[in-house]
């Protein structure tokens, strides 16, 4: 009740507040009276700096909100730049104590206390934008914490050592593509991000320097002016007499009032003078002495305008003073302005800069990834082809080649490839006619070496028969019975060599049919158990072997296993043949053990290779057919061996059913 207000103008009031002063028995004294003037200062004056509240925790000093006041539809208070009208219309008063509008991408608040109390709180609608930062700052979080844990999977893995870590940055193709154009965009964007925050930075310092120059040059002119009217500024030894401060005092209030700002008078000594709040002085929370470099540019070097940083306790803060001269030029006082930048503009301008590269490179990164993901697809796809093309390369065949359209380099690529294919395929056909004339003539030695054998003998045995009757040797007719005989065992000897050459060359064209395998190897084994110094031992499976083979290749391969089983042995001593079978999955296993002397190491690798054999007749072709037939029939044939014990064949055969 003892506190009242009266408007002096539009927009300004001044406040009175009255106390009662008592003695003890409650009679009253007097009264003690506050008049209170409140003082505009602009955002960046100083003193209300230094001793503000702490307005980040007061909501109605938020830079995010503005609000105004009206009472009787006029507005008698505002805060911050939104554009609020100065009259409200009848219909602009809201209806209910409360209600919210949109209004060119504002969203206002508006509360009716009474009739004639209206506050209107404004914040810019963001949401749509606050919805795309929210999920670019979720996807950065994401990758950051993605790569994060890659790198700390990354180094348990290679468990701390260089090494090991360079061997996990080898990266393919693709993985390099793509890595290279996430990591172009994000290095482009860090470096435009750095040189544009920069660049916002020098030009908000040359924006302020700017206008705080004008700023001072406009109040030395208004000091200049004022002062040469009322005093003989050629003579300035009275200028700071106490006749002549309170005048100088109220035009110090006049100017700081009208701009807004604190302002500093000092003398040519650098001693203060006038000063539109000296409370901080007089205290001596800030100094009355002049700053000494400014002094010195200002007094010694006759500098025009000196800008310097000064700081008070954890404040800093800019200080720009000026000299106040007489029409001669001479300097009878300096001017300052305390200039207290709170850089909240250029925190915004930032901040919203930031928000921006921010929501952009999400986006970019996206399109980038997306970019990057299908141009490394595009090349590897390509690698891809060319990769399978000479996985699919075979000399017994003929290779097709790549058609690529574009004139790129994967083209030149392309383009040697056939070219390469090309002369591999012509390097293949002379290379198969070189292995045909090669084998030809392998064969043709192979050929007149076996018929020399049985020839030889043959020629002796004529030549001595020859000789005989020349000779008129009386057992002429018993030496004809024998030469005859021999001709007709090596006779027998070459119709074998030509039957053996002829099977190896029809292994190739099987005809197959379904038989039973023991009926086969029942007539095989027969034929060896009136054989002299042999006792030859079957353990066939109880039950029928049905197979899908050709029968008498079939019969060639027993018998050869079973022959080279036989002979093994010493025929002067007693030998041994044991065949066993067993079914292992879709597959019979026979097993053929001798008791022959086993097999030299030295030849283990040869056994079966066309024309190796280990005896002193045969064409060496056994082994090598049998391997054929067994793997023609969609078997597999080896053996076991050990020097002195015998050896052991084993035979798989791929089995359709035992019943």
């Amino acid at each position: 009740s003892d506190l009242k207000y009266f408007e002096k103008s539009f927009d300004k009031f001044s406040y009175i507040f009255r106390r009662t002063v008592t003695d003890t028995l409650g009679d009253i004294e007097g009264y003690f009276f506050v008049l209170s003037e409140p003082k505009r200062y602009k955002s960046d004056a100083l003193i209300p700096e230094l001793f503000k509240q702490n307005k980040e925790l007061v909501p109605e000093y938020s830079p995010d909100y503005s609000y105004g006041i009206y009472t009787n539809l006029d507005l008698i208070h505002h805060y911050n730049d939104y554009p609020f009208p100065t009259q409200l219309s009848s219909g602009q008063v809201p209806k209910t104590e409360y209600e919210i509008r949109y209004s060119n991408k504002y969203e206002e608040l508006w509360y009716r206390r009474s009739a004639d109390k209206v506050v209107m709180i404004v914040k810019k609608d963001n949401s749509f934008i606050e919805a795309i930062t929210l999920f670019a700052y979720i996807f950065s979080t994401f990758l950051l914490m993605l790569a994060l844990y890659r790198l700390v999977l990354l180094l348990v893995r290679s468990k701390f050592r260089f090494t090991n870590i360079r061997q996990y940055f080898q990266l393919s193709i693709r993985s390099q593509i793509h890595s290279t154009i996430i990591l172009v965009t994000l290095l482009s964007f860090v470096i435009i991000g750095v040189a544009t925050i920069l660049f916002f930075i020098n030009r908000y310092d040359r924006s302020n320097q700017d206008k705080l120059s004008r700023a001072i040059q406009i109040m030395v002119k208004e000091v200049q002016n004022k002062l040469a009217y009322s005093f003989d500024l050629n003579d300035p030894s009275h200028l700071f007499e106490s006749s002549a401060s309170v005048e100088i005092e109220r035009l110090m209030q006049d100017i700081a009032d009208i701009h807004g700002a604190d302002v500093n008078l000092y003398d040519t000594s650098g001693d203060l003078r006038v000063s539109s709040n000296p409370f901080v002085y007089n205290k001596g929370v800030l100094r009355a002495k002049m700053n000494p470099e400014a002094f010195y540019h200002l007094s010694k070097l006759n500098a025009v305008q000196y800008l310097t940083e000064e700081k008070i306790g954890e404040v800093n803060y800019s200080s720009i003073y000026c000299p106040v001269r007489n029409a001669d030029g001479n300097a009878v006082a300096y001017l300052n302005i305390p200039f207290f930048s709170t850089q909240v503009e250029l925190k915004q301008e930032i901040s919203n800069f930031l928000v921006t590269v921010i929501n952009l490179n999400a986006f970019i990164f996206l399109i980038a990834g997306t970019i990057a993901l299908f141009i490394t697809n595009r090349i590897t796809s390509s690698f891809t082809i060319i990769g399978q093309k000479m996985r699919d390369i075979n000399l017994q065949k003929t290779n097709q080649e790549i058609e690529w359209h574009r004139k790129d380099e994967i083209g030149e690529l392309v383009k040697e490839y056939n070219k390469m294919l090309h002369k591999l395929d012509a390097s293949a056909v002379a290379m198969a006619k070189t292995e045909r004339e090669g084998a030809w003539r392998q064969m043709a030695r192979q050929v007149a070496h076996e018929i020399k054998n049985p020839l030889t003998p043959m020629k002796l045995s004529i030549q001595y028969l020859q000789k005989a009757i020349d000779n008129n040797h009386h057992n002429v007719k018993e030496m004809t019975a024998n030469v005859a005989r021999t001709l007709i065992e090596q006779i027998d000897h070459l119709s074998k060599i030509a039957s053996d050459f002829s099977q190896f060359a029809n292994i190739g064209n099987p005809k197959n049919e379904v038989f039973d395998l023991h009926e086969l190897i029942y007539s095989l084994v027969s034929l060896y158990e009136s054989t002299e110094n042999l006792t030859f031992t079957w353990k066939p499976l109880p039950q029928r072997v049905m197979v899908f083979a050709d029968k008498t290749q079939m019969n060639r391969l027993f018998t050869n296993l079973f022959q080279n089983a036989v002979e093994a042995g010493d025929p002067e001593d007693e030998r041994s043949v044991e065949m066993t079978e067993e079914v292992i999955e879709d597959f019979v296993i026979f097993t053929i053990k001798d008791n022959g002397g086993g097999i030299p190491a030295a030849m283990v690798d040869k056994i079966f290779t066309p024309n190796f054999t280990t005896k002193s007749s045969g064409t060496g072709l056994g082994l090598a057919m049998s391997k054929s037939i067994a793997e023609q029939a969609q078997g597999d044939i080896w053996f076991e061996t050990e020097e002195g014990v015998g050896t052991s064949f084993h035979v798989k055969i791929p089995v359709l059913r035992v019943v």
